[in-house]
């Protein structure tokens, strides 16, 4: 209880296959919490960690929000996979020039010389140079 009533974020993932989830949090302690505190019960699917998590839910006990997003890790993916690919957009549109419709790279570019492995039918990559033996 100490310890809940001192943080504002709780996650908790405790799932034990094929028995429902260990109840760690009650709802005395999510009570002891501070109301804009926030607890992630990824076990609700299993019958959760947490007193009073709802599937597919975000419930507010005394302001804590308690969020029982079923089966987070398969939403997380779809995030990650969002995340990525604008970073991938940002990257090819720093070096389009759309009048000229050509990329402009310049290999003395830092950010360049990060992710370009071969240019010109040559091996360009510092870092993969080395793990082939041929660093600098």
């Amino acid at each position: 209880k100490r310890i809940c009533s001192k943080s504002d974020v709780v996650i908790t993932t405790a799932q034990v296959f094929g028995r429902p989830a260990p109840r760690i949090v009650t709802s005395e302690m999510v009570q002891s919490m501070q109301p804009g505190s926030v607890i992630v019960d990824m076990a609700v699917d299993s019958g959760g960690n947490v007193e009073g998590s709802i599937p597919d839910q975000t419930v507010d006990i005394g302001g804590v929000s308690i969020i029982g997003m079923s089966n987070l890790p398969a939403q997380v993916c779809k995030d990650a996979s969002q995340m990525y690919a604008a970073n991938l957009v940002n990257l090819v549109s720093e070096y389009w020039d759309a009048e000229e419709k050509t990329f402009n790279l310049n290999m003395e570019d830092d950010i360049l010389q990060g992710c370009v492995i071969t240019h010109g039918g040559a091996l360009v990559n510092e870092a993969i140079k080395s793990l082939r033996g041929e660093g600098a």
